[in-house]
């Protein structure tokens, strides 16, 4: 998958277009993906212990994996702050590093 928990990521497709946020959990086996702040429902709960009054709770839904691009963050890049398509770059030691199409930096997640 092109991107991973806690990468900065642009919504390119769907209700949330244009917006942006941090990946807060990958569901590898749907190609999906929950994003902090974006795609938010309501779930209606019935009263228990832990929620006496039960209610609407506001929660992230999941996005399909290819509606996002993970956001190029050199200063540099033509595509500065959007959504960037990556390739793979194959280390010295035989690792892979995630590269911005367009600038050749480094795509780092977000600690």
């Amino acid at each position: 998958m092109h991107v991973r928990v806690n990468d900065f990521v642009a919504v390119m497709a769907g209700n949330e277009v244009g917006k942006t946020g941090k990946i807060i959990k990958v569901l590898r086996d749907k190609q999906r993906v929950v994003i902090k702040g974006i795609n938010l429902v309501y779930k209606h709960t019935k009263p228990s212990q832990k929620n006496p009054q039960g209610g609407r709770i506001q929660k992230e839904a999941s996005l399909s994996a290819a509606n996002v691009l993970p956001v190029c963050q050199n200063k540099g890049c033509k595509k500065y702050g959007k959504g960037v398509r990556i390739r793979k770059k194959m280390m010295e030691g035989g690792g892979k590093l995630r590269v911005c199409v367009y600038c050749g930096s480094e795509i780092v997640s977000a600690e």
